[in-house]
């Protein structure tokens, strides 16, 4: 990750200047986990953009930021998982040569088959990072997500911020 004084003119102005949102939270979303890791099911959701061949691109062009979400399914071949993040600000290279920096999922199934997890859910999730109006984000799409994980039963949700 590149300090602050090691980022591009224009990323150092636009941080500088960006109208940080607080938003209260109701419920603490860190809640602490009840039981062993190897009991618990897991989900992975990542802001790295990540999608499938076939599923609709995120959305770039929206100048606030592209708010939906993309499901992976659990059992995804991830040689044909697709970075699609638009951010400049980003080093690309990394991701691109491995899949796994933005989404780990080939090391939790190690995990999991070594029994240091339990089971991973049978779906993950996707975001585009890059939202500058997160609105949309924090009152429609999350929330969607975290419904689904509940009704999965999901007990711990790894994020992987892109």
């Amino acid at each position: 990750m590149a300090t602050f004084s090691e980022l591009k003119p224009h990323h150092r102005v636009f941080v500088s200047n960006y109208p940080f949102n607080r938003f209260a939270v109701k419920d603490n979303p860190a809640a602490r986990i009840q039981k062993p890791l190897n009991e618990c099911r897991f989900a992975l959701v990542t802001t790295g953009g990540i999608l499938r061949p076939g599923d609709e691109p995120f959305r770039n062009t929206l100048k606030l930021g592209d708010t939906s979400y993309r499901e992976i399914p659990n059992d995804v071949e991830v040689h044909n998982l697709i970075e699609g993040h638009k951010s400049t600000a980003a080093e690309h290279t990394g991701i691109e040569r491995d899949i796994n920096l933005a989404f780990p999922i080939e090391r939790f199934r190690e995990m999991e088959k070594e029994g240091a997890i339990g089971p991973l859910n049978h779906r993950h999730f996707s975001f585009m990072g890059s939202i500058i109006s997160p609105r949309g984000l924090i009152k429609t799409t999350a929330p969607q997500v975290a419904g689904m994980l509940k009704e999965d039963r999901v007990d711990a949700v790894f994020l992987t911020p892109v």
